[in-house]
């Protein structure tokens, strides 16, 4: 079955480019956007799989409408991937607690949007080395919150998984790279998840970088 996205910013261009990138490769745009507040309207209403939101946008800006459709208190919540054009932008922390599972720079080039896309649909993240491994080492030095310390400690092997999530690594690659199977991996990051109580991988990557897991 195809893809179902929605894609929300306030410049037409940036949509019929991202539309006919996404529906030359089989995806499904099922809505768009001008703004957040129609965009968390369209998503709430016909449930895609992943929404493409800018940060920058009219009456509701994409951080707000992520919150709303990913965030922590969402009963049932939708694969968000931010856009933006800024590479280090504080709006981008905001959307990594707001519940974005995903970054994207407007000019990374379309393989990469269908990768951010794809990746969020199956419940990885694009934490792309050229956005937002970056964007997490540069918070880590200045972010003066006490990182989260695990319900129980990792093991050595989910240490490895860690890093990896950290460094931008997809499932399939983590399993390739630590020669085991795309369900051990799976069950690796869920359980990394369940000890740090991480909502996504972004939040795994982050907690690496604030405790220096990676450099």
């Amino acid at each position: 079955m195809s893809l179902r996205v929605v894609i929300a910013d306030d410049q037409e261009m940036v949509r019929s480019g991202f539309r006919m990138i996404l529906e030359s490769q089989g995806v499904t745009v099922v809505g768009e956007a001008g703004d957040g507040q129609k965009a968390v309207e369209l998503a709430q209403r016909l449930r895609p799989d992943v929404c493409l939101l800018d940060i920058r946008m009219p009456v509701m800006d994409g951080l707000e409408a992520t919150r709303l459709l990913a965030g922590p208190k969402v009963v049932d919540p939708i694969a968000v991937v931010v856009v933006t054009t800024f590479d280090l932008d504080d709006y981008v922390r905001t959307a990594i607690r707001n519940g974005a599972s995903g970054f994207l720079l407007k000019d990374a080039g379309p393989a990469l949007l269908l990768e951010a896309v794809r990746a969020a649909a199956v419940g990885d993240a694009l934490v792309s080395p050229s956005i937002t491994v970056r964007f997490l080492q540069h918070f880590a030095h200045i972010d003066r919150a006490e990182p989260t310390h695990p319900v129980t400690a990792l093991s050595e092997r989910e240490e490895d998984v860690v890093r990896a999530i950290a460094r931008g690594r997809t499932n399939a690659e983590i399993g390739s790279e630590l020669f085991i199977s795309l369900s051990t991996t799976k069950t690796h990051v869920a359980n990394i998840q369940n000890k740090l109580g991480a909502r996504n991988r972004v939040e795994i990557a982050s907690w690496a970088w604030q405790t220096h897991r990676i450099s």
